[in-house]
């Protein structure tokens, strides 16, 4: 089997696209021979030519020594025919994401190369079982999943199909160490690792929106400002655009057989059909403008005018840190066990709405909101019941926006925002370690690498407590009596016996 680490190593690579050219770049930065090929001649010269300009500008940077660039560009050579790969101790292919074309490619080249000759597949959607089993010899295809850009994208994962031979994974996890990223090893499954745990961030804001609880840019604002994401989901949807965002929710969804937590929505198909797909059509879920977000401004807090404030004491814990913020913000903080006629009601809910809160106590809706307890530094969550008079919703928001922390007021929803997207997130996760798709630490490295995640899906649970993001599931499971919400075995287990979501089976 293949040594990835010998010094004579050939590398194939059938596609000279942005994934294509990106792993020949790696490639022959680690001292390897590349073969480039691609079905029109002219596109892979001109990849290789761009290769070149990008490690000569890496050079300028000093990034790489003058001499390791013009190296690494002499490694590259275009090929013409396929049959010029013959002789490449493994071969990648980053072609079009269609199966019967990856298929019938390595067909082909098990014609032209030796047997020992690794085929691996870039594919980030398709079944490498399926595509290996087109082969005469299935046992020596892998899959070899990339990110783009890949120079930046310092995460591979290395795909294990059912008629695939171990030491096929073993050599691409050490031949994805030479090239200087850092292989993840999972079970050939729709998504893998990355694509698989991403579909709880999108698609449960998309619901989100599509309820009518908060705009696109509300919801950007909270899981950017509360958690700490680098982009909010409408800000990631135009990036990726919905031309490719779209069809990948859909295939996940009907690989897995419909299965609810992946269920896509309709907002985003009536946008695909209307050409809204972001940054590259200049409109999406906002309008662009030299390439740059126009962003809706935010309204101002209204002035504030003090009333008394009753504060729920259902959950002990968040009482008490909310009661200290609000003696921070100097509130006239009612200590009765029911709140007088005049008051303003808070309550602090986990997982459910602000009507069901304000009915289990007792309260009067039209002055009762729920705060979320769970973040209240970097932006605040408001939520109405729908009764809730405007004079009560103004008082809170003033009150709450005394200290310059921004406040986003939404309407009602078990699980404000936050919680939401965030419960959805872990339980995915925690799928995905149940399923043995890949351990929990590869499962962490993968997401923090591949999606810019502040903390994989695990450690966000471990992060929260398992228990309440238990909680928070039963709720929502409880509300909308959707299997979309429920738990994950891997998730109950643990919760239950009170240790780390990163606990492995025994």
């Amino acid at each position: 089997m293949l040594d990835a680490n010998r010094p004579d190593l050939i590398m194939g690579i059938v596609g000279s696209g942005l994934m294509g050219s990106g792993i020949a770049q790696i490639a022959a930065q680690a001292g390897i021979a590349v073969r480039l090929y691609d079905v029109q001649p002219e596109a892979a010269v001109q990849a290789r030519a761009t290769i070149a300009q990008t490690l000569a500008k890496l050079a300028e940077k000093g990034k790489l020594t003058a001499a390791a660039a013009e190296a690494a560009s002499t490694r590259i050579s275009v090929v013409e025919t396929l049959e010029q790969l013959s002789g490449c101790h493994l071969v990648v292919e980053a072609i079009i994401e269609d199966i019967e074309a990856k298929r019938d490619l390595f067909q082909r080249l098990e014609a032209i190369v030796d047997e020992d000759c690794i085929l691996a597949t870039n594919t980030s959607s398709l079944s490498v079982t399926a595509i290996a089993a087109a082969c005469r010899l299935p046992g020596r295809v892998g899959g070899f999943h990339f990110f783009s850009p890949v120079p930046l994208m310092k995460v591979v994962e290395v795909i294990d199909g059912l008629l695939g031979k171990a030491a096929v994974g073993d050599a691409l996890t050490a031949l994805a160490r030479r090239l200087g990223h850092t292989p993840v090893r999972a079970k050939d499954t729709p998504g893998f690792i990355v694509n698989h745990a991403g579909r709880g961030y999108g698609t449960e804001a998309l619901r989100i929106a599509g309820e009518g609880i908060a705009d696109f840019a509300t919801i950007d604002r909270l899981l950017r400002d509360t958690y700490g994401f680098r982009m909010g989901p409408f800000e990631l949807l135009d990036l990726t655009g919905l031309d490719v965002s779209h069809p990948a929710m859909e295939s996940i969804y009907n690989q897995f057989y419909q299965e609810p937590r992946f269920r896509p929505s309709p907002l985003t198909r009536q946008r695909l059909a209307a050409g809204l797909l972001g940054r590259k059509s200049g409109r999406g879920f906002y309008l662009y403008r030299d390439d740059k977000a126009e962003q809706p401004s935010e309204p101002a807090p209204p002035a504030r005018a003090d009333r008394p404030v009753w504060l729920s004491r259902q959950n002990p814990m968040a009482h008490a840190q909310v009661a200290e913020l609000l003696k921070i913000l100097d509130a006239p903080l009612i200590t009765a066990e029911r709140p007088g006629p005049d008051a303003l009601c808070l309550v602090l809910p986990i997982g459910k709405d602000a009507t069901t809160s304000a009915l289990n106590e007792g309260l009067d809706p039209r002055r009762t909101l729920a705060l979320d307890p769970l973040w209240l530094k970097g932006r605040r969550t408001l939520m109405r019941t729908p009764l809730t008079a405007p004079a009560a919703r103004d008082a809170a928001w003033a009150l709450l926006a005394a200290d310059g922390t921004p406040v986003s007021v939404i309407n009602d929803s078990p699980g404000f925002v936050v919680q939401r997207v965030v419960a959805a997130i872990v339980n995915i996760g925690c799928d995905i370690a149940q399923q043995g798709i890949a351990p929990p630490a590869d499962i962490e490295r993968a997401v923090t690498l591949g999606l810019g995640y502040p903390k994989g899906p695990l450690g966000m649970g471990d992060a929260l407590g398992p228990t309440t993001v238990l909680s928070i599931l039963d709720a929502l499971y409880a509300f909308y009596r959707d299997p979309r919400y429920r738990p994950s075995p891997w998730l109950t287990r643990r919760a239950r016996l009170g240790v780390s979501l990163l606990t492995p089976e025994n």
